[in-house]
Order: C-alpha cells, then sequence, then structure tokens
C-alpha cells in the first residue's frame, strides 16, 4: 500500500523579524513544529508574499487601542487582488528600553523604534531623554536587531517588546516606558478568499466602503444602513481614495456575521447607494465578547418578517 505524502507546513508572513509583537501574535495562532514563519521588512510586502502564493497566510496589526488603526494595514488590504481576514489576536504592548551592555541613559541621544511604539512612549522619553530623537525602524524587533548586529548603528537605543531586549543579547534600561500601561494591538490573520469562518455568536465583519463623494449625507446614509437593522459599528475610520482630493473610503468593523440576517440585509442597503463595498471577512472576535442582539434585529425576528410580507404577497393578483 503506497503511503501518502507528508502534507506541507502552513507558511505564514508576519512583520519580522523574530521577537516583534506581531511575532507574538503569529505564535497564538501557530507554532513554528508545525509551520513556516516567513518574516517581511513591513505590512504590505507580508500581504504581497499572501498575494503571490509565498505564504498561505499573513498575520499583521490593524488596530492599536492607543493609536488607532493601522494605516498600512487598512490601505495593503484592498491594494491588490482579494484578501479576505480569517481571525484576530490581541497582544498587550509592553516596551522596553534596550541598548547595548555599558550603554547608560546619559548617553542615548537617538532612539530607534517603529513610530507606533515611539508614539505610545513619547512623554516616557520626553521626561527621562530630554535631548533624545526618533529614529524610525521598519519594526520594533528591526531596531533591536540592528543595534545589537551593527556597530555602525546610527543610533544609541531601541525601544522594542520586553521579550526582545534578550533575544537580541541587549539589556534593558527599563520595562516600563510606555504612556499607557493598558495599551493593546489588535492583529488579523489574512489569507486569499475562500471558506469563511462559521458564526460563533461573537464575530465581526470587516469591509472597506466607497463613498460617493458628490452626494450631500453620503456618510449618513451609510451609517443608516448599520442602525436601522441594529447593526454596531467597533471601528470605523476614513482612508483617502487616493485618486482625488475629497474622495474617501471608510474601513470598519461591524459587530456579527454574514451569517446573520442583520448584517445581510446592512450590507444589502450599503451595496444599492456606495458605488463600492469590499467584503474583508466574517470572523470571531479575539475578546470572545458576545454580539449585544437589540428587539427586532434577531434572525427570528427578520424571519417572522419575511413571513408576514410573504403572506401579503400571496395575496397580489397575477
Amino acid at each position: 500500500m503506497q503511503s501518502s505524502p507528508a502534507t506541507e507546513p502552513v507558511r505564514y508572513s508576519f512583520l519580522g523579524p523574530r521577537g516583534t509583537f506581531c511575532f507574538a501574535a503569529l505564535q497564538q495562532v501557530a507554532s513554528e513544529d508545525t509551520a513556516t514563519f516567513v518574516p517581511a521588512v513591513d505590512v504590505p510586502s507580508a500581504l504581497r508574499m499572501v498575494r503571490a502564493g509565498q505564504t498561505d497566510a499573513a498575520v499583521v496589526p490593524i488596530e492599536n487601542s492607543v493609536e488607532g488603526g493601522v494605516n498600512a494595514t487598512l490601505d495593503s488590504l484592498t491594494a491588490g487582488s482579494p484578501l479576505e481576514i480569517r481571525g484576530e489576536m490581541l497582544v498587550p504592548i509592553a516596551f522596553s528600553l534596550a541598548v547595548r551592555p555599558g550603554t547608560h541613559a546619559a548617553d542615548i541621544r537617538r532612539v530607534a523604534t517603529h513610530p507606533h511604539a515611539w508614539a505610545q512612549c513619547r512623554t516616557w522619553i520626553a521626561e527621562h531623554l530630554t535631548d533624545a530623537v526618533h529614529v524610525p525602524a521598519t519594526s520594533t524587533a528591526a531596531a533591536a536587531r540592528e543595534l545589537a548586529e551593527n556597530p555602525d548603528a546610527d543610533f544609541d537605543a531601541a525601544i522594542c517588546a520586553v521579550p526582545t531586549t534578550g533575544v537580541y543579547g541587549l539589556v534593558s534600561l527599563s520595562d516600563e516606558i510606555a504612556d499607557n500601561r493598558n495599551a493593546v494591538t489588535r492583529f488579523i490573520k489574512v489569507s486569499k478568499p475562500g471558506e469563511i469562518p462559521p458564526a460563533t455568536g461573537s464575530d465581526k465583519t470587516t469591509l472597506m466602503v466607497r463613498l460617493a463623494s458628490e452626494k450631500p449625507g453620503a456618510l449618513l446614509e451609510m451609517l443608516q444602513q448599520f442602525a436601522a437593522v441594529g447593526v454596531n459599528l467597533s471601528r470605523i475610520e476614513s482612508r483617502p481614495a487616493g485618486d482625488q482630493l475629497g474622495r474617501y473610503a471608510f474601513s470598519l468593523d461591524a459587530e456579527g456575521h454574514i451569517h446573520d440576517e442583520r448584517v445581510q440585509a446592512a450590507l444589502v442597503g450599503l451595496h444599492r447607494i456606495c458605488p463600492e463595498v469590499t467584503f474583508l471577512g466574517s470572523y470571531a472576535r479575539a475578546d470572545g465578547h458576545a454580539t449585544r442582539l437589540h428587539a427586532g434585529t434577531s434572525d427570528e425576528d427578520f424571519g417572522a418578517a419575511r413571513t408576514w410580507v410573504a403572506s401579503l404577497l400571496s395575496r397580489v393578483t397575477r
């Protein structure tokens, strides 16, 4: 009897290198024992790998509780062939001020890190490193690795995830430099379109919606499609369309799943009034919070309403 071929490991691209918060998020959904982890220099590169078939999925940041949406992700999700979100992960954020052994706070003039990390530590830096300036890096771990491996690096310290300091043989001058000790970053698992994960009762649906720019009240009309059927929006952010000034699309997360009648009704409404609606996935919430239904918005309520309308239509003369 011939044995079946071994299954190829799933390949994940992520914002690298090892030691990023993105790497920590990836470890929540996969193990290097059974999957292949492929670091990317930035978010667009990680998503391009999926589109090109070089990886099967990507894990990238989409939202931070302090800085809001990650624009590189919001824009890259729709800049190319279709991609969809399959799940989300939450990672608590704690930063370390990492230096080479022997470096003191008084020696630090330039600090490298990702712009989102710098924004979350600005107050601490201003109080403790008065003269320090920011050197942008593609990721927090990339800054730490460069500091450790390149003796000619043009900065004296790196802001990175607390565990990353030891990974690259650096030492921490402080592990409590974040201005907000309760900060959390939300990450998403992205792949090419395929089977949509089943509804769990604790779900999100992510969309990108283009408005009709010449129509007064277009934003209000879009929001009414959700309000009318009892769908709450947990996130909404505007992104420039890019083709001309004054044209915008809105990236949003709706509470619920495409399987839910109320979400389907909202999408029907959007498709009628908006020039472009991009479905970016329905998936389980990482926090497990059940979607709260308002009176008249359950699947049963929609079914009863359709049955009533059908009873009226049955009396129409043909």
